[in-house]
């Protein structure tokens, strides 16, 4: 399956519903399913370095204000998290490892992933 690297709290969004559109400097001509994966920059409340859905890519479209391309995503559903390395642009990875699930056995399966950063000590 093709797979995109995605920073891990837009990815979050997707799942929830909240992120319909990912900006890209580039555009594909590929169209269909997409594996969502976490980068593994440490950002709160995401799970860094993880695929964690797929979604339906069916349209990309050039913005000339922003000077960006929107890449329409929809159909978004959870998987069981695989640890992923990402890479730039659209890369491969097994269909063997993409292992669909309910919402519910997602967010029990994802939350040990998830990044908390400890609270810093004040200085006096």
């Amino acid at each position: 399956m093709k797979a995109l690297s995605v920073h891990g709290n837009y990815v979050m969004d997707m799942i929830a519903g909240k992120k319909k559109i990912e900006y890209r400097t580039w555009p594909t001509k590929y169209r269909g399913p997409v594996l969502m994966c976490s980068t593994v920059r440490k950002i709160a409340g995401a799970a860094p370095g993880y695929a964690l859905c797929i979604a339906n890519l069916y349209d990309v479209e050039y913005s000339d204000l922003d000077r960006l391309y929107y890449w329409h995503i929809k159909d978004v559903r959870p998987i069981k998290p695989i640890h992923v390395k990402g890479q730039l642009r659209l890369f491969n990875v097994s269909d063997k490892l993409i292992k669909p699930i309910s919402k519910d056995q997602f967010y029990k399966e994802v939350e040990p992933l998830i990044y908390k950063p400890r609270k810093r000590k004040k200085k006096r």
